[in-house]
């Protein structure tokens, strides 16, 4: 005689399911959101102890609010006064920003281009390797007051700063990315008959992407950190002259809001080429 069970589970004992991974996501935009705004936070209260503190003069350590207030005056008509030095603070920072576009485009198109050359072709890499690790070492100063002397106070120098600021490391990260692709994937191309051009468009070159793109990113940095140089002449309208200009005249408020300026647009730009790299390489890390 045999005695069959049905076992029939208990609802109740059944798993309900459960709201991890929302929990998990809401958990990680927290983070992700929270912790530099808490960051922030704390810089600007340090800020204000510090300068409450009385241990440095209010023209060496301003408070955020007068730093605010400056802001406020630089991007409005007061008082019948227009922004400084006539232009709003919007109209430095496009004459800025359209003078860096430009020295990275024609830095960054000339770097790939040399990247992909001197990766390519060993001897051409030995003749060019010295000259670009000579011009990365060069401080943007050391040469500028040269190129004022050959191409005049205009925007061509200041374009022609950008774009040797921005070249080596485009140049130098995609020399490296095309040395370092994949020799199999190079090899298997070539056995199934492709030419050399095929096998650098077709395997080399997106291979090398991911790190051309942090050379870019790079190329970018270089030639923000080099504004303020580019712009000591005939630089207003221009973030950087109006840095250069409002530390003339000791106007530590007016020099901190260009100084903010410069590195908030540079961190939205950095976060846009973030972006353009992970819908163009979405094969970073898995070749």
């Amino acid at each position: 005689m045999s005695v069959f069970v049905d076992i029939v589970p208990d609802p109740s004992a059944v798993d309900s399911p459960r709201p991890a991974a929302p929990r998990h996501r809401l958990r990680a935009v927290l983070t992700k959101a929270g912790l530099p705004l808490l960051s922030v936070l704390v810089f600007f209260a340090v800020w204000q102890v510090v300068a409450s503190s009385g241990i440095w003069n209010q023209t060496f350590v301003p408070y955020p609010s007068t730093v605010w207030r400056a802001f406020v005056d630089v991007s409005t008509t007061h008082d019948g006064v227009r922004g400084y030095a006539g232009y709003l603070l919007y109209e430095h920072l496009y004459m800025t920003l359209r003078r860096v576009l430009a020295g990275v485009v024609i830095g960054v198109v000339i770097g790939v281009l040399l990247g992909l050359l001197m990766g390519s072709v060993g001897w051409l890499r030995s003749v060019l390797e010295p000259w670009l690790t000579f011009l990365r070492a060069l401080p943007p100063l050391a040469y500028f007051f040269l190129l004022v002397i050959w191409l005049g106070i205009d925007e061509a120098p200041k374009i022609t700063l950008l774009a040797l600021a921005a070249l080596p490391p485009a140049a130098v990260a995609t020399t490296a990315a095309v040395v370092a692709a994949p020799v199999g994937l190079q090899e298997a191309a070539r056995a199934l008959g492709a030419t050399r051009a095929q096998v650098i468009r077709d395997v080399v070159v997106p291979a090398a992407l991911p790190e051309t793109f942090t050379g870019i990113r790079l190329a970018v940095g270089m030639a923000y950190s080099s504004v303020v140089a580019a712009e000591l002449f005939n630089g207003i309208p221009g973030i950087g002259g109006l840095v250069r200009d409002a530390s003339n005249y000791n106007n530590t408020p007016v020099v901190l809001v260009g100084i903010f300026a410069i590195g908030f647009s540079g961190l939205v730009i950095d976060g846009l080429l973030r972006s353009l790299e992970r819908r163009a390489v979405p094969w970073r890390g898995k070749i």
